[in-house]
């Protein structure tokens, strides 16, 4: 496979990885009845809350990126920038030199640049089947980044919120936190949602979406954060797995970040040239689909 080709299929994995939920975890099933929290897990979420960096604005960060799909892998660097409830911008370079690919999310669309061969694709959110179905916005890819909990379609997670989480102890000093998205009674959506979460720190080690599918079969999408850093009065985490299992085929994508900084003089839109090529996600999802 030549470069260029694959560096834009690594564009369209990474993207179709951040933003399928379309997606599956291993999640574990949370009850539909209500069920009251006791005092220790009631304590356990706030500790889980209170890791939240939500002070802080913005996040830069030199970037490793990797993607394997199949048995193709590809290594690229880029840089990352976020803007704390504005914006998520991801440049992925060939090269070491070259800007390849752009992904930006805010949060009414999401915007893919290919480069390379100048084309790209702006949409919200809702012009996107399974990001509409699941609730699955920017608010979702936000807190992933961030190493935070939430639910679907919410911007902040109120007290009552808190509530409709489901906390199961296990051993070693972990638990998982599961929400299941539904009334109770009747399930509204097949998605499922869980962290691994470390019972002292609070510190999330793992999220999971879960889509389940009964004709297709199931679709997960597992987000590891391997390694902490400190990072203003809190942590981060430096080193992501995020591992796409769809029925027939697997994407992992790795990010390791480097030199994060809270500089804030760049701008927070990108704007496209006359010279690209507007096309459709479902050209994009073709041509994926088509590898």
């Amino acid at each position: 496979m030549k470069t260029s080709h694959f560096v834009m299929t690594a564009l369209v994995v990474a993207t179709l990885t951040m933003t399928a939920c379309h997606t599956n975890k291993k999640a574990v099933k949370a009850e539909k009845t209500v069920v009251e929290m006791t005092p220790d897990q009631q304590e356990l979420l706030k500790r889980v809350e209170s890791q939240n960096q939500k002070e802080v604005t913005f996040f830069n960060s030199k970037l490793k990126f990797s993607v394997a799909v199949g048995d193709q892998q590809i290594s690229l660097t880029g840089n990352l920038h976020m803007k704390r409830d504005d914006v998520i911008r991801l440049q992925l370079m060939a090269f070491g030199f070259v800007e390849a690919a752009r992904m930006e999310f805010t949060q009414d669309y999401v915007l893919i640049m290919d480069r390379i061969n100048k084309q790209y694709l702006k949409a919200p959110y809702y012009y996107i089947d399974f990001l509409r179905n699941s609730g699955i916005n920017f608010n979702t890819l936000q807190a992933l980044f961030w190493n935070e909990l939430f639910q679907p379609g919410k911007a902040r997670l109120t007290e009552d919120d808190m509530k409709k989480f489901v906390t199961q102890h296990l051993d070693e000093n972990e638990s998982i936190v599961n929400f299941e998205d539904g009334d109770g009674e009747t399930v509204k959506s097949k998605m499922f949602y869980s962290w691994l979460v470390n019972e002292q720190t609070g510190r999330i080690r793992m999220a999971n979406i879960m889509y389940r599918d009964q004709m297709r079969g199931n679709t997960q999408l597992n987000w590891d954060y391997r390694e902490f850093r400190n990072y203003a009065t809190k942590v981060y985490s430096s080193d992501m797995l995020v591992t796409l299992t769809m029925p027939e085929k697997e994407v992992k994508l790795g990010i390791k970040m480097n030199y994060p900084n809270n500089d804030s003089d760049w701008e927070t839109r990108t704007r496209v040239s006359d010279k690209y090529r507007e096309v459709s996600f479902d050209d994009i999802l073709k041509r994926f689909m088509a590898l």
